[in-house]
């Protein structure tokens, strides 16, 4: 019963049938090569758009180097309080941007509202040289607590960004999951309601190790090759992760998977819901699901082998969480299977 991660579950059979496919052989180095083109393409045709994409083996590399592309000195960016960008990469934005400071904007449900992002932005727009200036703004879609921004949403946020000319970035390592969650197209998710760049992850879905950094503007893209380079970002045979997002696109298999992913997420809740030993935090909309339950529970369910972590109160939510109670989240995958929710849902019960 591995809830812990998506990450720890493995690669799709076909994602690694791709990449057997394209192993042999010689093809350029370094992003040059014609397997490169063709995964490039398909980025463009997914999103109906002309894309500059750059492979990376982490979102953790797709993050920092966003801001990094767009970095301005004395740069502030912005994003919610627990987004991954300024919580959980290791001081890798500040490092590889060159210094950026990423400010909090706050809001409930893992997420921030256009409003809240004029009064937080406005004070840095233009800024002046003691408080530095504006120069990003950043989403997080999925969020980190597994709730998802609605295109219009996205849209009053972007319009924010343009009023003060900032770039708008969304960290996707679940774009996928989100994506099946709203049911809309890649493009009504991004650049049509004014995202400008996008953390494309794959290996929360099903690929070994693919991430990808897609700029709707070509020029905002224009100091990349050499930030890519200068991180150690670049992959020499960088076609094995093209290859790996060929396999990802073939016959909607990347949206296969992150509706499994998410009806297993939606059969998980269902099973918290019905017992009376834990209660759901809130709704899940992607593949993350949180619950609040005993301590003592949670060490139980533990020693009976769930896989699952406990996890920080979010900031701007209020659970009423008593001292002997705590909040896990558990997160289900492409390879998660309705057994393992009816062995989780036994071993609640028990």
């Amino acid at each position: 019963m591995f809830f812990a991660s998506d990450n720890w579950a493995g690669a799709h059979p076909e994602i690694s049938a791709s990449l057997a496919r394209h192993a042999g052989g010689f093809n350029a180095a370094y992003g040059t090569g014609d397997i490169d083109r063709e995964a490039e393409q398909r980025f463009a045709d997914i999103f109906e758009h002309e894309v500059s994409v750059w492979f990376l083996p982490t979102g953790t590399a797709a993050n920092s180097l966003a801001l990094a592309a767009v970095n301005r000195t004395g740069g502030v960016a912005f994003a919610h309080p627990d987004a991954h960008i300024r919580e959980d990469e290791g001081g890798a934005p500040e490092f590889l941007a060159s210094g950026v400071r990423i400010r909090p904007v706050q809001g409930g449900n893992g997420q921030f509202s256009a409003e809240t992002l004029r009064h937080a932005v406005e004070p840095f727009s233009p800024g002046n040289v003691n408080i530095g200036r504006a120069m990003a703004v950043s989403i997080t879609q999925a969020t980190e607590i597994g709730t998802v921004y609605d295109p219009g949403e996205i849209a009053a946020i972007a319009a924010v960004c343009r009023d003060h000319g900032l770039p708008l970035h969304m960290d996707g390592a679940r774009f996928a999951n989100a994506l099946v969650s709203l049911g809309c197209s890649p493009a009504d998710m991004t650049w049509r309601q004014g995202v400008d760049i996008v953390s494309f992850g794959g290996t929360k879905n099903g690929c070994w190790c693919a991430e990808a950094l897609v700029f709707f503007d070509p020029a905002m893209a224009r100091d990349m090759a050499y930030l890519r380079k200068r991180s150690g970002q670049l992959f020499s045979k960088s076609r094995f992760a093209a290859a790996q997002f060929l396999g990802y696109f073939e016959n909607g298999l990347w949206l296969d998977m992150a509706a499994r992913s998410n009806a297993m997420a939606k059969a998980l809740a269902g099973a918290i819901a019905a017992s009376d030993k834990a209660r759901l935090a809130w709704a899940p909309q992607a593949n993350e699901v949180f619950a609040v339950l005993a301590k003592t529970e949670f060490e139980r369910l533990q020693e009976a082998g769930v896989r699952f972590y406990d996890w920080p109160e979010p900031a701007g939510m209020n659970l009423g969480l008593a001292a002997s109670e705590t909040i896990v989240r558990m997160v289900t995958s492409f390879a998660t299977e309705e057994a393992d929710i009816e062995r989780f849902a036994e071993t609640l019960g028990a």
